[in-house]
């Protein structure tokens, strides 16, 4: 099992804090196996194995408890007032009602509460009413490079590692199941493509025409880094087909699968203007693997915008608001928002070794004013500094212990 340090670093701050850890993210990503090693964690550490109430709703065992006030009256029956007690929900939209369980949950002081969920209805619903203020969102994502690295450890050559992070999945179960046989993941990636784009959006969401979904997913999966509005996938998709597909309807299942924790948005920020851009926003699938669920030219292809992907949830990893930069009429492929107020620049190319290549990219960066750092990644092996920007190579960047 590989430890999900980064996540487990965010709880420990949080723990015995008097807030809602809620743990979101794709399904699969692992927020179970971050739950169950934070439990063990504590344990360790002097918590009594009875003062923890662990509860996943997707086990058989715990189906009679989904209405909320028989699991609430379960859970405080085994509570003492005296002692502090943990509660973990996994799933926890299971349950009917769930936001009023939480809601009365937190009114105890002596109980620390730990939630997962695997949509956005878990945080877009009555809870983030009632608990404005008063919840930690952590969102999950599929192995970082080097998470990846250490479910094969037995590999010492990261370049030839970094191609195969690129063109497959790195959610934990389908990095185990590959390491066996490929076609036993490629198998496992297709049931959660079904699941969430059957499950957690055609059924919950009522839709008719799943087909037409599945249309847009291919189109936004194939346009991974590029800049797309709902109405120019609308207009291609129309234009493509017989069937014609609505503006409002496209921009419902983007919303869907931003829910769904299956695509992240990225939108657009003017440098110069200092506000954000409504028009064209640039967006990333959280698992590389499940893109090649509905591309035709998997392995190898897209390079660039594959690596596009792989910078952006790695920037995300490491805090701040991630956005796509307007430079006057140059583009500067992520600015990221620090919490400290802090900026960074990132330029990502597969390789600048080409003069031309290497000028139009350190020409986005011309007429920024401010003196905060400023990156190109690629996957050349110089590490060099350009007239104060700093040219690194991205599995360098992707391995660095101290920016984790």
């Amino acid at each position: 099992m590989i430890i999900r340090e980064s996540y487990l670093q965010k709880l420990r701050q949080l723990q015995n804090q008097n807030i809602i850890k809620v743990i979101t993210g794709i399904r699969r990503c692992g927020k179970s196996t971050l739950l169950e090693a934070f439990k063990n964690e504590i344990i360790s550490k002097g918590v009594p194995k009875q003062n923890i109430i662990f509860l996943n709703f997707e086990e058989r065992e715990n189906l009679h408890l989904t209405d909320w006030t028989i699991l609430y009256d379960e859970i405080i029956e085994s509570v003492k007032s005296d002692e502090k007690y943990y509660v973990f929900l996994d799933e926890v939209q299971m349950i009917n009602d769930f936001e009023k369980l939480i809601n009365s949950l937190f009114t105890k002081k002596n109980l620390d509460l730990y939630v997962t969920g695997s949509n956005a209805y878990l945080l877009s619903s009555e809870l983030a009413t009632l608990l404005t203020g008063r919840y930690i969102a952590i969102n999950v994502h599929s192995y970082s490079f080097k998470e990846y690295t250490l479910a094969y450890n037995e590999e010492k050559n990261t370049d030839r590692l970094f191609r195969k992070y690129m063109n497959n999945s790195s959610l934990p179960e389908a990095v185990s199941l590959s390491q066996h046989d490929e076609s036993l993941a490629n198998d496992y990636l297709q049931s959660i493509y079904d699941t969430v784009v059957i499950k957690d959006i055609a059924q919950r969401y009522k839709l008719r025409n799943v087909h037409n979904l599945q249309r847009v997913i291919s189109f936004i999966f194939d346009s991974v880094g590029s800049y797309i509005s709902p109405t120019n996938i609308a207009d291609e998709l129309s234009k493509n087909s017989h069937k014609k597909i609505s503006h409002n309807t496209v921009i419902k299942y983007m919303d869907y699968l931003i829910k769904s924790y299956i695509l992240y948005p990225a939108p657009r920020y003017d440098i110069k203007g200092k506000e954000l851009l409504t028009s064209n926003e640039k967006y990333y699938v959280v698992d590389l693997g499940l893109r090649n669920i509905t591309a035709t030219n998997k392995h190898n292809t897209d390079l660039g915008h594959k690596l596009e992907n792989v910078v952006y949830f790695e920037l995300l990893r490491r805090g701040g608001k991630v956005y796509v930069g307007k430079n006057d009429d140059k583009e500067i492929d992520f600015v990221v928002q620090k919490q400290n107020n802090q900026r960074e620049y990132y330029q990502v190319a597969f390789t600048v070794n080409d003069e031309k290549t290497l000028a139009r990219e350190i020409s986005a960066f011309g007429n920024i004013k401010d003196n905060y750092p400023k990156f190109l990644l690629s996957l050349d092996f110089d590490n060099t500094n350009i007239d104060g920007i700093q040219k690194l190579n991205v599995i360098d960047w992707l391995l660095d212990e101290k920016e984790m």
